[in-house]
């Protein structure tokens, strides 16, 4: 059985259009350190989706309850 190479190349617009639909998530976690002392922390996640892809996950994980954090209480 020999690999045969697909005749129909994606556009950028058709690449665009999968990930707007399916989503993309980039997690990435650095930290800094000089002899053993933490300089530089950053966490990220960056998600890359369609807006009605992204309610409909998010809503499954509860992500959409809050409009913004909750207030801080000073005791």
């Amino acid at each position: 059985m020999a690999i045969q190479k697909s005749t129909d190349a994606n556009s950028l617009v058709e690449v665009i259009d999968r990930i707007l639909d399916k989503g993309l998530v980039i997690d990435a976690w650095v930290r800094v350190t000089l002899l053993g002392i933490e300089l530089l922390s950053v966490e990220a996640r960056v998600v890359v989706a369609g807006v009605e892809t992204y309610l409909k996950y998010a809503e499954a994980i509860g992500l959409t309850k809050l409009a913004s954090p909750p207030p801080v209480i000073a005791a």
